[in-house]
Protein backbone atom coordinates (compact mmCIF):
# COMPACT_ATOMS: atom_id res chain seq x y z
CA UNK A 1 0.00 0.00 0.00
CA UNK A 2 1.34 3.52 -0.70
CA UNK A 3 0.91 6.11 1.86
CA UNK A 4 0.62 9.76 0.85
CA UNK A 5 1.55 12.73 3.44
CA UNK A 6 0.07 15.84 3.49
CA UNK A 7 1.00 18.83 5.88
CA UNK A 8 -1.88 20.54 7.45
CA UNK A 9 -2.18 23.51 10.17
CA UNK A 10 -3.23 21.85 13.44
CA UNK A 11 -6.21 23.92 13.30
CA UNK A 12 -7.78 21.54 10.75
CA UNK A 13 -8.46 18.81 12.86
CA UNK A 14 -10.45 21.38 15.08
CA UNK A 15 -13.13 22.35 12.45
CA UNK A 16 -13.75 18.70 12.11
CA UNK A 17 -13.54 17.69 15.95
CA UNK A 18 -11.54 14.81 15.17
CA UNK A 19 -8.01 13.37 15.52
CA UNK A 20 -5.38 13.45 12.67
CA UNK A 21 -6.10 9.76 11.80
CA UNK A 22 -10.34 10.22 11.31
CA UNK A 23 -9.51 13.59 9.86
CA UNK A 24 -7.61 11.92 6.92
CA UNK A 25 -9.83 8.87 6.60
CA UNK A 26 -13.13 11.54 6.26
CA UNK A 27 -11.12 13.54 3.93
CA UNK A 28 -10.36 10.45 1.94
CA UNK A 29 -13.87 9.67 1.95
CA UNK A 30 -14.85 13.06 1.03
CA UNK A 31 -12.95 12.61 -1.91
CA UNK A 32 -13.86 9.15 -3.61
CA UNK A 33 -17.83 10.54 -2.94
CA UNK A 34 -17.18 13.60 -5.28
CA UNK A 35 -15.07 11.26 -7.89
CA UNK A 36 -18.33 8.99 -7.84
CA UNK A 37 -20.07 11.84 -8.36
CA UNK A 38 -18.43 13.13 -11.07
CA UNK A 39 -18.34 9.82 -12.79
CA UNK A 40 -14.59 9.02 -12.30
CA UNK A 41 -14.89 5.39 -10.18
CA UNK A 42 -17.28 3.01 -8.78
CA UNK A 43 -18.98 2.33 -5.98
CA UNK A 44 -16.78 -0.73 -5.59
CA UNK A 45 -13.69 1.27 -6.54
CA UNK A 46 -14.37 3.89 -4.34
CA UNK A 47 -15.12 1.86 -1.29
CA UNK A 48 -11.46 -0.14 -2.52
CA UNK A 49 -10.02 2.52 -2.32
CA UNK A 50 -11.26 4.37 0.84
CA UNK A 51 -10.68 0.60 2.52
CA UNK A 52 -14.25 0.58 3.49
CA UNK A 53 -17.34 -1.85 2.35
CA UNK A 54 -20.19 -1.10 -0.44
CA UNK A 55 -22.42 -0.58 2.28
CA UNK A 56 -20.46 2.06 4.43
CA UNK A 57 -19.98 3.70 1.01
CA UNK A 58 -23.69 3.83 0.32
CA UNK A 59 -23.68 5.16 3.32
CA UNK A 60 -21.18 7.68 3.34
CA UNK A 61 -23.27 8.76 -0.31
CA UNK A 62 -26.05 9.48 1.68
CA UNK A 63 -24.63 11.66 4.25
CA UNK A 64 -23.09 14.23 1.58
CA UNK A 65 -26.44 13.95 -0.15
CA UNK A 66 -25.10 12.17 -3.52
CA UNK A 67 -27.40 9.83 -5.62
CA UNK A 68 -26.24 6.51 -5.49
CA UNK A 69 -27.26 6.26 -9.34
CA UNK A 70 -25.35 7.73 -12.07
CA UNK A 71 -28.09 7.82 -14.76
CA UNK A 72 -29.40 11.43 -14.98
CA UNK A 73 -32.77 12.40 -15.49
CA UNK A 74 -32.09 12.47 -19.41
CA UNK A 75 -30.62 8.85 -19.47
CA UNK A 76 -33.43 7.56 -17.77
CA UNK A 77 -36.22 9.26 -19.89
CA UNK A 78 -34.25 7.79 -22.98
CA UNK A 79 -33.98 4.26 -21.70
CA UNK A 80 -37.54 4.22 -21.08
CA UNK A 81 -38.78 5.66 -23.95
CA UNK A 82 -36.97 3.00 -26.54
CA UNK A 83 -39.41 0.18 -25.00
Amino acid sequence: MIQIQLTLPESAFSALRSTPDEFGQELLIAAVVKWYEMGMISQSKAAEIASISRQAFLVALNRFEVSPFQTTPEELEEELSRD
